[in-house]
């Protein structure tokens, strides 16, 4: 089955002229820009925060492609940086998506609860239908379901895996399948990828079109404060992104402390160890606590734990001042709460509360 992006592309999108700015217009080194009215100046948080010899430049426009930092992140993650689409967050991206592929009242999309929740959040706010296919009792795609839900209207898929809230990833082998099967956009959402025991789709790009893998640095990198997500993608359908995109999207601020960041792959390596040594010491403590009833295996920084009466547990927590997450309301994580891996000092304090629960 040969896949064409143009054909899943809404009409108006195709034919947009996209916002351009002189940035965008201009090509090559310079050194005075007298083009965005821009106050030429300084920046008042420059000169208090970063002192006036410091290159952050906070009174001039970020690139609005972020070439610097696609580059490095092309070298770390393997991926052309023709490839990469930087947004304010992965939701950035899954707005964009249904934007430039799905028709309002018309198209619809595949999700498969229980799954983050922003997929359709973002479906209602584009007035695109949902469809849900839940997964199966071990948390797997049900592939039979799937092929009868799909229509001719099926624009996106979108797979969480490490799936978000039941921290398992999904059968690579099923996901190859859809990818092979389905002519529509496959959007793999690896948010959690950094903690899993399953590699990245990202070596997948070059035979698969249709696929869109989605990273972040909010989980593993320690940056959920910056609002930086990643998208993976062949050219075409990042060229649609970039044209929708808000032209100045990631502020120079972010892409500076990215840039930072990226020199830092050794420490980032040594946190997603040292969390894994404390979701295998939670696993346990956890598990011997006589109203957990399960713990299901997961390949994220959390853990979805099967409590009897969780709702009256996570107000216990609550009252002591932790904040989990309810999940008992569910389909599929009924009496469930979903926990994140803390600092060993927050893990104590949790475990030291449970202990004191009285079930």
């Amino acid at each position: 089955m040969e896949f064409t992006i143009e054909k899943l592309v809404r009409e108006n999108i195709r034919r947009m002229t996209p916002y351009s700015s002189a940035r965008h217009e201009f090509a090559g080194e310079a050194a005075i820009f007298l083009d965005a009215n821009e106050n030429s100046i300084d920046s008042p948080v420059h000169l208090v925060v970063t002192g006036k010899d410091s290159s952050l430049q906070l009174n001039r426009y970020p690139d609005p492609l972020q070439h610097e930092l696609k580059e490095k992140i092309s070298r770390v993650k393997g991926v052309p940086a023709e490839n990469i689409f930087l947004g304010n967050g992965s939701d950035e991206a899954i707005d964009l998506l249904f934007r430039i592929f799905c028709t309002p009242g018309k198209d619809n999309v595949i999700i498969f609860p229980p799954t983050y929740g922003m997929y359709e959040v973002c479906a209602e706010i584009n007035d695109i239908e949902v469809k849900k296919v839940p997964l199966l009792s071990n948390f797997q795609i049900n592939l039979e379901a799937l092929e009868q839900t799909i229509d001719q209207n099926t624009r996106l898929i979108f797979i969480c895996s490490p799936n978000n809230p039941t921290g398992n990833s999904m059968n690579r082998e099923d996901v190859e399948t859809i990818l092979n099967n389905f002519d529509g956009l496959v959007i793999v959402d690896e948010a959690y990828i950094n903690y899993a025991r399953q590699r990245s789709f990202i070596p997948e790009l070059t035979e698969y079109p249709n696929l869109v893998i989605l990273q972040t640095f909010s989980k593993a990198w320690g940056l959920a404060g910056l609002r930086l997500g990643m998208a993976f993608a062949g050219l075409p359908v990042i060229e649609y992104m970039n044209k929708v995109k808000y032209p100045y999207n990631i502020s120079t601020a972010t892409q500076q402390l990215a840039l930072a960041a990226l020199e830092m792959v050794p420490t980032v390596n040594n946190w997603i160890q040292a969390t894994e040594e404390q979701k295998s010491r939670l696993q346990k403590e956890l598990g011997a606590l006589s109203f957990t009833q399960h713990i299901y295996p997961s390949d994220a920084n959390f853990l979805l734990v099967k409590m009897k009466e969780a709702k009256k547990v996570y107000d216990y927590l609550s009252q002591k001042g932790i904040v989990v997450r309810d999940r008992s309301r569910v389909k599929l994580c009924e009496d469930c709460l979903r926990i994140t891996i803390g600092t060993i000092e927050e893990n104590n304090q949790l475990t030291d509360a449970l202990k004191n629960y009285p079930a």
